[in-house]
């Protein structure tokens, strides 16, 4: 470096704080697409013990969901510290904010493949329909697909990918809701009994909740990287709304009565 472009020396410290600044968000972004991949690595196992009927298999993932929670409040916390201590702005600020939100996000998907395997237990002894069978070992597949593209473009800051999560999670509602169907097909021909029911219609909504999640991811990420959410179409319209209010006659109409 030339000396010509060398910070001055007072200025050293004030540089040497903004690489720590740095330094300690890229590695909270780490750390979450850690997180994120671990749900990935989830998904699939949740779904193997689930149709394995493997209780052991259960115990465990339910139990290792511990570590993802720790995880989650260790994130958060240093969250609040760079907030509280640096004071970002501008893509800073949107990246920090994104990062909590995302703690959040990962953190629900973990309980819900926790659930998924709290369902074996419940339907412990009962034998799932080969139809059903099929279509939850579909909604896994489409679950990780869709969380694995909402993790990688948030560690690809990839804006493109992030707009694409929404029309994608429509082939996971389709497969959802052909999937209730068939349980109440199923119901209805075999008899099944209603607790079994209710807890397979309630494993497909896992599911399909992972897939929100992993859209929601998405949304943040374009946030973090436009500074725009899907919400702020809305709000303008309801900002617009309460002004043509505002600006409406403190009267209200007028009757032809009144009129006249």
């Amino acid at each position: 470096m030339s000396v010509f472009n060398a910070p001055e020396p007072e200025d050293r410290p004030r540089t040497e704080a903004r690489k720590t600044f740095h330094d300690n968000l890229d590695q909270l972004s780490h750390d979450l697409v850690a997180m994120g991949s671990m749900v990935v690595e989830l998904i699939p196992r949740g779904t193997q013990i689930l149709l394995a009927g493997d209780l052991v298999g259960a115990e465990e993932l339910i139990i290792g969901d511990d570590e993802l929670d720790l995880a989650s409040t260790d994130a958060e916390e240093r969250c609040a510290q760079i907030i509280a201590l640096q004071a970002p702005v501008a893509g800073d600020l949107r990246r920090v904010i994104t990062c909590m939100h995302l703690i959040s996000e990962i953190e629900r998907s973990g309980d819900l493949v926790t659930n998924i395997a709290k369902g074996t237990r419940r339907l412990h002894g009962q034998a799932i329909d080969p139809k059903l069978r099929g279509y939850i070992t579909r909604m896994g597949e489409e679950a990780q697909r869709l969380f694995r593209a909402a993790v990688d473009s948030f560690a690809d800051e990839d804006e493109a990918l992030a707009s694409a999560l929404d029309d994608m999670d429509d082939n996971m509602d389709t497969l959802h809701g052909d999937y209730i169907q068939a349980l109440f097909e199923s119901r209805h021909s075999q008899g099944a009994e209603l607790q079994s029911a209710v807890q397979l219609a309630l494993i497909g909504r896992y599911y399909e909740r992972i897939g929100d999640h992993a859209v929601n991811i998405a949304e943040r990420v374009q946030y973090m990287t436009a500074g725009w959410l899907p919400e702020h179409t809305g709000a303008a319209r309801a900002r617009a709304r309460h002004a043509g209010e505002t600006n409406a006659d403190p009267a209200g109409p007028r009757s032809g009565a009144d009129e006249a």
